[in-house]
C-alpha cells in the first residue's frame, strides 16, 4: 500500500516492529511494576469501586498482573497478538473513563489527555496485526 514515497525496506520494517513490540511490552510491564511495588493496586481498585466496578480491588489486581504476563508474552513471542489485544482493550478503557474528560494533550496545551493512550493502543494493534497466525492459505 503506497501512499506517499516508498515503502521501508523488508529487513528494516521488520527490525522496526521487533523494537516497538520490545519498547511497549517494557513500558507496560514498568507501569505494572510501579503500581504493584509502590501500593497503587488498593488505590486504583478503590478508585474502580468508585466509579461503579463490582470487585474493583480484584478487577485492579487483574490488570495489574496482565500488565506483567501480556508483556513476558510479548516479549517472548508468545501469544503475542492476543496480548497486545488484552493491553489495547484495556488502554481503550482507560482513555475513556480517564484520559478522555482530559481532552487530548498529556502535557503542554492540555493535562492528562488521550494523545499518549492513543499512540500505544496504535502502536498494540500494528502488534497484533503484524504478529497474527498466519494461515496456510495466506502463507503463500
Amino acid at each position: 500500500m503506497a501512499l506517499i514515497g516508498p515503502a521501508a525496506p523488508q529487513p528494516r520494517a521488520a527490525q522496526a516492529f521487533e523494537a516497538l513490540r520490545i519498547v511497549v511490552a517494557l513500558l507496560i510491564f514498568i507501569h505494572g511494576a510501579y503500581r504493584l511495588t509502590t501500593g497503587g493496586v488498593a488505590i486504583f481498585g478503590v478508585w474502580l469501586d468508585s466509579i461503579g466496578f463490582p470487585f474493583g480491588y480484584g478487577w485492579a489486581l487483574a490488570v495489574t498482573l496482565y500488565e506483567w504476563v501480556g508483556p513476558a508474552l510479548m516479549l517472548t513471542r508468545r501469544w503475542t497478538s492476543f496480548a497486545a489485544l488484552g493491553h489495547a482493550a484495556i488502554l481503550t478503557l482507560g482513555l475513556i473513563l480517564v484520559h478522555l474528560p482530559a481532552g487530548w494533550f498529556v502535557v503542554g496545551a492540555g493535562r492528562n489527555g488521550i494523545e499518549y493512550s492513543v499512540l500505544l493502543i496504535a502502536s498494540l494493534l500494528a502488534i497484533a496485526w503484524a504478529w497474527w497466525p498466519v494461515r496456510r492459505a495466506d502463507a503463500r
